[in-house]
């Protein structure tokens, strides 16, 4: 089973900051697959909780290099996807390389989907879900997701978790529990890895000798060196 690892999340950090110096980046030192992935963006600012830039992924298999490689900078709209990007998600301006130093990558491989008996039949922090349910008021479909650790760090319960995914996907009348009930549930689990810019610099550093450098100039600590 492919698992989330050290070298993808350097690979979106590789191609984000190869989008500000205009360069291609590093080829990936990791194998290519087909699986189902997400990237997530966070900033952090004067010891704060980091909070989310941008997050963004596909709930169907596609190539993990490329699909790396796209969703560290774009917006696409596939089915089921998630609705923020890094660079362009229209809820956040666009990211500047100032702001590298305070980012952190999460990057997400999904595995192991099943469908729940229930909308209680999923365990907090360990399953993410999609849910899939007919908007009552209109007769469309709507559906939408949350990634494994979504639950569990916003403090939400199991009803709590499916009624704001409700709201996610863009349902805003009464939830009653007969319309929970009718609502199917896949889960699915994912693993993860997560790295600051700080760790991404180190890695470079340690695997190819220098810092990365944005039109020739090291970026530390938010600033170009003799600026």
């Amino acid at each position: 089973m492919v698992v989330a690892t050290e070298e993808m999340a350097v690979y979106c950090f590789d191609t984000l900051v190869s989008h500000f110096t205009g360069d291609q980046p590093p080829a990936p030192a990791f194998e290519d697959g087909n699986h189902p992935l997400f990237v997530t963006w966070k900033k952090a600012t004067n010891g704060s909780e980091s909070r989310l830039r941008g997050c963004i992924g596909t709930l169907e298999p596609r190539q993990i290099v490329s699909g790396f490689k796209d969703y560290a900078l774009t917006r696409h709209i596939v089915n089921l996807v998630s609705s923020c990007s890094a660079l362009r998600d229209r809820r956040f301006p666009p990211i500047q390389s100032k702001e590298l130093p305070s980012l952190e990558c999460t990057v997400s491989i999904l595995t192991d989907y099943e469908p729940a008996e229930d909308y209680l039949d999923w365990e907090v922090g360990k399953h993410g879900l999609i849910i899939e349910f007919t908007d009552p008021d209109y007769n469309i479909r709507r559906s939408a997701t949350y990634l494994p650790e979504v639950a569990s760090h916003e403090g939400w319960g199991h009803i709590e978790t499916i009624d704001t995914l409700m709201k996610k996907a863009g349902y805003h009348g009464s939830i009653t529990e007969s319309l929970r009930k009718k609502i199917r549930v896949t889960r699915y689990q994912s693993t993860l890895y997560t790295m600051h810019y700080g760790e991404y610099v180190a890695y470079v550093k340690k695997n190819r000798g220098a810092a990365p450098a944005i039109n020739g100039v090291p970026l530390v600590n938010g600033f170009k060196l003799g600026h």
